[in-house]
């Protein structure tokens, strides 16, 4: 193997990196009015999940469609915060209780439940934020991966855990919101998360967290463990019985991206306002897995535009074809899968990045110089 395989940057990457950054902090803000760029800075804290997937699924073989189980314990972690800081006995004081949720007070709750005093703390939420999910992630791969359930089986087990919980955060309406979820979100430690200029801020924020945890997932793909999440998709038993534990690296990667889309879950909480369990269920795990798949699922920054185009063309056919909007989106996804099987990522490397390096090797070549005529 070549000493620059073992790089963490090789200059593809460099540039790939560099574009998504121009893209993020200098193009769209430039391009875009308040609005828009709210929109995607709610597009970009799918991103997270996306990059997650691509760890788990594009290197490690672990389709999960549970992602947004992750995605909304994040969310929740984070609205807990915002929402007791809205819900001051001055803010809530035409309630029975005050000084409680107003969800809870509609629902004759008189006081405070014990899980939820130690969100009043910001420190407890950001660690929450990232730890709940991580630990939901690591109960499940323990259960599933040490019985070596995996494939098929594993996909269908997480999309049935995004079904409980949906049912059990809308059954649980006085302590979660129900279906309307956590909303009326104002503040972060007295700063009005509500203005243009807050939503400005929280989109630079993302981009920020985004490209953390990018470098953290090439860290990843670039090191050992990587390579032996390539060998475990390809060969399992082979890795198996070479002297690893298979288990042990997919509940890691696994709680990687849970801990991913958990931060991602955090961001969309404070961007948009609210959080509801319409993030948590079935049909948002498996749209983030077609933000995946779109973007090329062996590739980190594709997942990135994947979420980022799919999500703008979400909402531009359903602006302009309301009744319409989820078959253009499905042929979307059908005609990237088909004709191409590595989404955009593998348009770049099959079709523009050849023609690219032989236009800068062809510049790079000198000129002929004559040969001297010989002597007469």
């Amino acid at each position: 193997m070549s000493a620059s395989s073992h790089r963490l940057f090789s200059r593809q990457d460099i540039i790939g990196f560099a574009i998504l950054a121009a893209v993020i902090f200098i193009v769209l803000p430039l391009a875009l009015d308040s609005f828009r760029l709210n929109l995607f800075g709610k597009y970009l804290t799918y991103a997270f999940v996306a990059v997650g997937l691509v760890l788990c699924w594009g290197a490690g073989g672990i389709l999960s469609l549970g992602q947004g189980v992750f995605f909304g314990l994040g969310g929740y972690c984070m609205a807990m915060f915002l929402k007791l800081e809205a819900s001051t006995p001055e803010n809530t004081a035409i309630q029975s209780t005050p000084g409680i949720p107003d969800f809870m007070d509609w629902n004759q709750i008189t006081a405070l439940p014990w899980w939820w005093e130690p969100f009043n703390s910001l420190l407890f939420s950001l660690i929450a934020v990232v730890m709940v999910p991580v630990m939901f992630a690591f109960i499940i791969g323990v259960a599933m991966f040490r019985r070596r359930v995996g494939g098929v089986y594993f996909a269908i087990i997480t999309q049935a855990f995004a079904a409980i919980l949906t049912i059990l955060i809308i059954g649980q309406q006085g302590y979660t919101g129900g279906v309307n979820g956590i909303t009326d979100l104002r503040t972060l430690q007295g700063w009005d998360i509500r203005t243009d200029a807050a939503k400005e801020t929280l989109y630079y924020v993302n981009g920020v967290l985004l490209f953390a945890c990018l470098l953290i997932a090439q860290f990843v793909r670039k090191s050992k463990l990587g390579r032996l999440l390539i060998a475990m998709r390809d060969q399992e038993d082979r890795v198996r019985f070479s002297g690893y534990d298979v288990a042990s690296f997919k509940i890691f990667i696994f709680c990687l991206g849970a801990g991913f889309a958990g931060i991602g879950g955090a961001m969309f909480t404070l961007q948009v306002g609210f959080m509801s369990p319409t993030l948590v269920g079935i049909v948002p795990s498996i749209e983030m897995v077609i933000f995946c798949a779109v973007g090329g699922r062996l590739s980190i920054i594709g997942a990135v535009y994947g979420a980022l185009l799919v999500n703008w063309a979400k909402t531009s056919l359903s602006e302009s074809f309301p009744e319409l909007w989820l078959l253009g989106l499905g042929g979307l996804f059908i005609a990237v899968v088909m004709a191409f099987p590595n989404g955009l990522a593998g348009i770049y490397a099959e079709h523009i990045a050849p023609r690219l390096a032989a236009l800068f090797a062809k510049r790079q070549t000198p000129a002929a110089v004559p040969k001297p005529k010989p002597a007469e």
